[in-house]
């Protein structure tokens, strides 16, 4: 099983909520997903909505993603 990540590359627009460089944890949301979106746990600690051109998305092992997700 694996978890899904993104690692944000571009936060132009978003600065406050996006730091590039950083891996986020994308929230499964088809809605979102279907005209280009992802769901992402951003700064805040909310989960939001951004175009997926600020990201690029990895697939972590499990393990690695249940350590990211807690931390």
């Amino acid at each position: 099983m694996t978890r899904q990540f993104a690692l944000c590359i571009n936060n132009e627009g978003y600065e406050a909520s996006l730091e590039v460089g950083k891996v986020y944890r994308m929230i499964p949301d088809e809605e979102a997903s279907a005209p280009g979106y992802i769901r992402i746990i951003d700064e805040s600690g909310e989960d939001y909505a951004f175009s997926d051109h600020h990201f690029y998305r990895i697939d972590l092992p499990n393990a690695v993603g249940e350590i990211l997700a807690s931390a």
